[in-house]
């Protein structure tokens, strides 16, 4: 890597006119990666600042929000590397089990076979084929992107390494008696034919249909409501509040199941609700979660009534059915015994469905491998209440407490042929045998592994020690872990986050995976409304990194990103950060075409204008405030203070004023080409790590240095300079003040205007050729006459609109508009009088009035001062 503080300045910098992307980003991000400047040293005596990213499914493309979580990781990872830090930005991906394997499923069909007509083995071969030949195409579009990082560690979570880590893990627990294997209610999906994650779950309104029905007769009769009436096959009893006096003479009794020979018990259960519905409740263990809990307290049977694909297997005439072709029929059934008391439909409520097919998940009693996670969710909670990590926005905590305080044991087992396989071996006599990595596997007769595969949770829970190559004791492990700090969205706090927080603790004696948890909140479009394909409003960020730049797409959501927040974003704030980055562009190479230097060390005070000193102050301030903002995680703000200090303070006031300087040449002029070159120089490397494309190349042609990527983040030099702000700020008021009359009084932009400069006893004076060139003011001349008289900041600026103006006919049109807005503050101000009328109103009606006052008052002192200052005839 060269030493890029060695290179010296180009002499005469030149750029293109126009600033396209697309001729820039490619080749200049090649170059980065090729350069190594990404790539982190485990062996360094730097300080390390590590950060993974959240690994992206292999089967991925980049969308919005994987735009906007990325741009923010390598905003604070650049800033660190430029800071001195060895930073380290972890990529990898995601094997996602259930995703990869439908897609891989899906071209099999195609071919009209399925995974059983392959084999188990060859299955996992197609697969592999899969993820070489077209998975991961989402890690083209992170460079695309810009992120920064270290491509030669990339980990993939069934790499040998990670998957060594994997079986690590699962043979401490289970040693330590941490997994076990038992029958418990899971998510099952009928289409995937496996246990899915609580995260693989959406849930959303569908219409369905709620059925009340009577259960026994006469007196020992009692009446339910279900929206599964198949689920009634399985029930194994009704239950009732202990409290509930309707219902205590049945309590301990047999009632008669409808539609089969069975009867069973009244139980009384707290877990029941007297207040809702009939205050009775039909209990099936084997398909809903509160029943299983039911049942285990007053031991009751679990009868399972569906198969894997949700057929009815209950002998009968409902056998074979599917679940919602039986539920017809024995509701029909159930109508034809006289058993229906109540039916409403379309009945509207929550069902979740399997993110990836959209099939309706079945609660489903099965055997499966689950994770004791009391003691790690103690750990995991324990370790943000004593400080030794920090959620950030701090709001997030009570969540992430009312997560990890209430969890319940976790289904870890997968029925998928795609994943880390279960190392557990089965015996012919009944042994189970868990297999770590360095032992033996057991052979001979009768010896077989379990079936099941790993929930990809339980791999990417170890992602930020395992990337590092744990459980061996690397330099890298050594270096880098704990991470540094976590970025990501609070959608998945309780699921990656906490998993991350339970096995880091774990495995890692106690020390957690990271020190901060920043949390960032959802993408939405610019209305606040989710992005998804069904509403139409879902964008690619390619189409618009294509049309705008990756600069734009990057600085447009730094802007929006609040901790913590959702984040609208539309085409239009797109299209204005293209505009900033045009105007740094524009704005940088005007100044080097004029005299702007990075040669040289800075001229003392002394030598300085005080538009000069002015803006070196503002630039140090702007530095420091920029800091605090990055410390604190607070993207928003510190891209909209260097957004306005950029353009506002250095392209439009700086540039302006320093004109007279430039073009009058001499030593003034060096002094401010010198200003000029150091206060570009600090802005483009305070805006690289979210801008990072255009300004490598205005940076490196002003500097003639090797990258900004590699150059040192500017620090506060502390000089600030109070009375060249009062000064500067002055100065702005006369000329925005002025501007605003010209502007009242329709004078166009270029038309010049005599004027007389009245700056004694100030520290205008000096400002006056300034004032003159940016306010397009005429000296005054010989027939000079005042018409207008402006006050402003200490100074007075008289103008002559004589023969520039149509007096009378502005006067005519001013007193009209004048007369209108009076007229609207009486009416406003007789019905915000109105106490009827308040009583009665709405709220956002009254609220419109008032408005509309507020705007009728600024009109009318607007206007009044407007006629004030016409020129008297």
């Amino acid at each position: 890597m060269t030493d890029n503080a060695q290179q010296q300045p180009a002499s005469n910098p030149e750029l293109p006119t126009q600033y396209v992307p697309a001729e820039v980003e490619g080749k200049l991000y090649e170059r980065w990666v090729d350069r190594g400047y990404f790539e982190a040293d485990a062996k360094s005596d730097k300080e390390p600042y590590a950060v993974v990213i959240p690994p992206p499914n292999v089967t991925g493309s980049l969308h919005l929000g994987h735009a906007f979580e990325h741009t923010l990781i390598d905003a604070l990872t650049r800033r660190k590397r430029m800071q001195g830090y060895e930073t380290l930005w972890q990529p990898g991906m995601d094997h996602a089990g259930i995703a990869t394997q439908n897609v891989v499923e899906r071209e099999l069909a195609k071919e009209g076979k399925s995974r059983h007509d392959l084999g188990r083995e060859a299955f996992v071969e197609r697969v592999w084929q899969w993820k070489d030949e077209s998975g991961g195409q989402i890690s083209g579009q992170m460079r695309r992107l810009g992120d920064g990082v270290d491509w030669s560690r990339e980990r993939f979570t069934m790499d040998e390494g990670l998957s060594e880590a994997v079986q690590t893990i699962f043979k401490k627990l289970y040693d330590d008696e941490l997994i076990y294997r038992a029958e418990r209610i899971i998510n099952w999906c009928p289409r995937c034919l496996t246990a899915i994650s609580d995260i693989e779950v959406e849930y959303q309104d569908d219409d369905g249909e709620l059925v009340s029905l009577k259960y026994g007769d006469g007196e020992d009769s009692v009446v339910v409501a279900t929206t599964r009436a198949e689920t009634m096959l399985g029930d194994t009893a009704v239950a009732v509040h202990p409290d509930d006096a309707r219902y205590a003479h049945l309590v301990g009794k047999r009632i008669k199941l409808p539609l089969t020979d069975r009867t069973i018990p009244v139980v009384a259960d707290e877990h029941v609700d007297p207040e809702f519905g009939t205050g009775a409740v039909k209990v099936t263990p084997a398909h809903d979660p509160n029943d299983f809990e039911i049942g285990r307290r007053h031991d009751l049977p679990n009868i399972a009534v569906m198969d894997e694909r949700a057929v009815i297997t209950v002998p009968g005439p409902f056998e074979g059915l599917d679940r919602m072709e039986a539920r017809a029929a024995i509701v029909a059934a159930l109508r034809a015994e006289g058993r229906i008391v109540a039916e409403k439909r379309p009945y509207t409520h929550s069902v979740g469905h399997c993110s990836r097919c959209k099939t309706t998940i079945e609660p489903r009693l099965s055997m499966q491998w689950w994770v004791k996670v009391g003691p790690l969710a103690q750990a995991a909670g324990d370790a943000v209440r004593d400080g030794r990590v920090k959620i950030h926005p701090a709001e997030m905590e009570p969540r992430y407490f009312a997560w990890v305080d209430n969890l319940r044991d976790w289904c870890i087992s997968r029925q998928l042929w795609w994943g880390h396989r279960i190392p557990v071996w089965y015996g012919p006599n009944g042994e189970v045998v868990c297999v770590g990595p360095d032992d033996e596997a057991p052979t001979g007769d009768g010896w077989t592994q379990d079936t099941d595969v790993l929930d990809t949770w339980f791999s990417s829970g170890l992602w930020p020690f395992s990337t590092l190559g744990w459980p061996e004791q690397t330099p890298s492990v050594e270096k880098f872990y704990p991470n540094s700090v976590l970025v990501t969205g609070y959608d998945i706090l309780f699921f990656w986050v906490a998993r991350m927080m339970m096995f880091g603790l774990y495995a890692m004696d106690g020390t957690p995976p990271f020190g901060t948890i920043v949390l960032h909140g959802m993408v939405r479009d610019q209305f606040g409304k989710k992005m998804s394909k069904s509403f139409g409003n879902a964008v690619n960020p390619l189409d618009w990194m294509d049309t705008y730049g990756s600069d734009a797409v990057r600085f447009t959501l730094a802007r929006g990103a609040n901790p913590g927040v959702d984040v609208p974003i539309g085409e239009d704030w797109v299209q204005g950060s293209r505009n900033f980055a045009n105007k740094i562009w524009n704005a940088t190479r005007f100044a080097m075409m004029n005299g702007a230097t990075v040669e040289g060390g800075l001229p003392d005070a002394a030598d300085m204008s005080a538009t000069d000193r002015w803006i070196l102050s503002r630039l140090n301030a702007v530095v420091a405030e920029v800091d605090a903002y990055y410390e604190d995680y607070q993207f928003a703000k510190l891209s909209d203070a260097l957004f306005h200090f950029a353009w506002d303070e250095v392209f439009d006031w700086y540039v302006e004023l320093s004109k007279t300087a430039f073009f009058a040449g001499g030593e003034p002029a060096k002094v401010s080409g010198r200003v000029l070159g150091e206060v570009l120089d600090v802005t483009l490397r305070l805006l690289h790590p979210i801008v990072p494309f255009v300004t490598e190349t205005l940076w490196t042609t002003l500097t003639g240095k090797e990258s900004v990527v590699i150059a040192d983040w500017p620090a506060d030099s502390g000089f600030r300079d109070p009375a060249a702000e009062r000064e500067i700020e002055h100065l702005q008021q006369v000329i925005t003040e002025v501007r605003r009359f010209r502007s009242d009084q329709g004078l166009q932009p270029g038309q010049k205007v005599p004027a007389r400069l009245d700056l004694a006893g100030t520290s205008l004076a000096a400002h006056e050729a300034a004032i003159r060139q940016l306010l397009r003011l005429q000296p005054e001349g010989e027939s000079f006459h005042a018409t207008a008289t402006l006050p402003v900041a200490g100074a007075t600026v008289a103008l002559d609109l004589s023969g520039t103006i149509d007096v009378e006919a502005e006067r005519k049109r001013l007193t009209k508009d004048l007369g209108a807005a009076e007229k609207e503050k009486a009416q406003a101000t007789a019905k915000l009088g109105n106490e009827a009328f308040l009583a009665k109103a709405p709220d956002n009606v009254v609220d419109k009035i008032r408005g509309r006052l507020a705007k009728a008052e600024a009109d009318i002192e607007r206007l009044t001062a407007q006629v004030a200052n016409l020129p008297q005839g």
